[in-house]
């Protein structure tokens, strides 16, 4: 395993853009519940005298916040004395971001009692310069409000239960902070936003550039590469015109063709190349650090491909769920560990299942070489309103994570979630090719999957969710190409159709068992638990285990899959791992069977 850039960056909240003048701002803060939604009239936002103490960026929901209240409170508070130290200036130009990993779902925030910033999106981030409100005397106030209606499901929200104890597949609810929230001081012009895309078969990087206002004519932007320490590329681009310069940076070694594979990403080999961009405009100059890897994913002749080959995809379904923190993890090491988890168990690819995973997991997927699907909270209704809400989300994450070589796959839809109806009407099936298109349109570098499961419009892989828990059932039903045609002309395992509009080129596009598994086994019995199947004993989960992967493996037409799922979760006793990550089975003998190694052993 090699990488050049250090782990330090795992600990960013930000991993592809730092800059070292930060302030962690997650910890103790004031915290109340709004249950009659009167803060805002009676003005909250100016005192911030809250009755409670929470620890952020933990949900109030959830044992690790200090409150621990799972039940309905639809609007939250949150204040924060801010420190001189955090608060202070490097020089006198410098400007002061707040950053918000995120906030489910609605956010308002104050600084001393002036609106500086609202965000709609319980997944994804938002920043406000707050400079020009903060009086630097050690006595700045900042205030948050969260807005998450529980009873809301046109409002994105992935697998959070709605109703007021979990049940099946669906988990406690995360209002408010659940993600770090950060201070930087940054120049006058300075970079929002990096995004990385190999090109001409990684021979070279494109580089576009946001900063938070347009580029003078005569501003440069400055460019330098390294790997393991040593100069890979360097580039230096003055801007003629004002908009997001896109720079091309050539990485001649690469032209190489024996060489080319030397610096490509991969997770048997996931190098990641250091970088540092500096936009100098006038007398303003912001430098960051950043990062990136060099591969290439795609479609052809009815596989995936990583680095223009085949690559077989071995995937678990990540719910990113901790049993005392919910949603968000415990600390960056626990997300490390995730990786390193799943890894250690033989997968290749994580499928991140109804949530938007903290930056500091797709550090650590990058690092450590586990790839990633992206996919969106779901919606639970059709409206104008869910419409415009996810896609504005949607769009959000896409930006966000579009540069890490962790993600593979985009998944915008899940089951038809939020388009129940997408086979009898047509304003769902647009929803569903327009958000995939608009996907492309975005990250034209990724396959698109626009429906997992069943259902599908215009996806560029054909996936399939099976629990059926019969092998011999799975070995017939994926056997060879007739019977990939005969199982997508019509309705699926699921009893769903699988194709929501025009027919499905098997021959073409790769075919995965998107789900598969959710064997419901208990270390500690406690009730309720569930799963879709069950398994009484180890060796009977071994042997009921053993026999669904090892039928997915022996067929020849298949391009991946991924099995449900990796830990616990809740009242879902179904996981490979306990809740508190604890393995069922020996994890040398789960690590054999998702690779393959033990389909000749009885």
């Amino acid at each position: 395993m090699t990488s050049s850039v250090s782990d330090e960056a795992g600990s960013h909240p930000r991993p592809q853009l730092r800059r070292p003048t930060w302030h962690s701002l997650d910890g103790e803060w004031r915290f109340a519940y709004d249950d009659s939604e009167v803060g805002s009239t009676e003005g909250w936002f100016r005192s911030g005298e809250f009755d409670r103490t929470i620890v952020v960026p933990f949900p109030p929901e959830s044992q690790a916040s200090g409150i621990a209240d799972p039940s309905y409170h639809p609007v939250v508070w949150y204040s924060r004395v801010l420190s001189p130290d955090e608060t202070a200036r490097t020089d006198a130009e410098a400007r002061s971001l707040l950053h918000f990993g995120a906030v489910d779902y609605a956010a308002t925030v104050w600084v001393n009692g002036s609106q500086v910033v609202t965000h709609a999106g319980g997944h994804s981030p938002f920043s406000a310069d707050i400079t020009d409100y903060l009086r630097g005397d050690g006595g700045d106030l900042l205030v948050v409000r969260a807005v998450d209606r529980p009873l809301d499901v046109g409002q994105p929200r992935g697998k959070q239960e709605w109703l007021p104890e979990p049940h099946e597949i669906w988990y406690r609810r995360t209002t408010g902070i659940w993600q770090p929230v950060w201070l930087e001081q940054v120049a006058p012009t300075h970079i929002l936003e990096l995004t990385w895309r190999p090109t001409r078969g990684t021979d070279s990087v494109e580089l576009e550039v946001l900063t938070n206002r347009p580029l003078a004519p005569g501003a440069v932007v400055d460019v330098e590469l390294r790997y393991e320490g040593a100069p890979l590329a360097r580039t230096s681009v003055e801007v003629r015109s004002s908009g997001a310069p896109i720079i091309d940076i050539p990485l001649r070694d690469q032209r190489n063709g024996q060489h080319y594979e030397k610096l490509t990403w991969s997770p048997e080999n996931p190098r990641l190349i250091d970088a540092t961009v500096t936009v100098t405009d006038g007398e303003s100059v912001d430098s960051a650090e950043s990062y990136l890897g060099l591969r290439t994913v795609g479609i052809a002749a009815g596989r995936f491909l990583l680095n223009d080959r085949p690559y077989f995809v071995r995937a678990v379904l990540e719910q990113g769920f901790w049993p005392t923190s919910h949603l968000a993890a415990p600390d960056v090491e626990a997300l490390r560990a995730e990786v390193q988890l799943i890894l250690d168990m033989g997968f290749n690819t994580a499928r991140i299942h109804q949530k938007a995973e903290d930056p500091r997991f797709l550090y650590w997927a990058d690092r450590l070489g586990l790839m990633l699907w992206g996919e969106a909270p779901a919606a639970y209704e059709f409206t104008t309103s869910a419409v415009s809400d996810l896609t504005r989300e949607w769009i959000e994450l896409v930006r966000r994570d579009r540069s890490h070589p962790s993600i593979v796959t985009w998944v915008p839809m899940n089951e038809s979630w939020g388009v129940r109806d997408i086979l009898t009407d047509e304003p769902q099936r647009a929803f569903s090719r327009g958000l995939a298109d608009l996907t492309r349109a975005l990250d034209p570098t990724r396959p698109v999957v626009s429906n997992d499961g069943w259902e599908h419009t215009h996806s560029d892989i054909l996936t399939v969710h099976d629990y059926d828990g019969d092998p011999e059932t799975f070995a017939r039903r994926y056997a060879d190409r007739d019977a990939l045609r005969s199982l997508f002309a019509g309705y699926g395992p699921s009893h769903r159709m699988m194709m929501a509009e025009g027919d499905a080129d098997v021959d073409n596009l790769p075919v995965m068992v998107s789900e598969f598994g959710g064997i419901k086994f208990e270390t500690a019995p406690s009730a309720p638990a569930w799963g879709y199947s069950t398994s009484e004993t180890v060796d009977d989960l071994e042997e009921h285990v053993r026999g669904l992967f090892g039928a997915l493996l022996e067929s020849t037409v298949l391009s991946g899959f991924c099995y449900t799922q990796i830990t616990d979760t809740l009242q879902e006793a179904n996981g490979l791992a306990d809740e508190n990550r604890v393995p069922k089975l020996p994890i040398d003998v789960i690590r054999s069977i998702v690779t393959g190694e033990s389909r000749s052993k009885p």
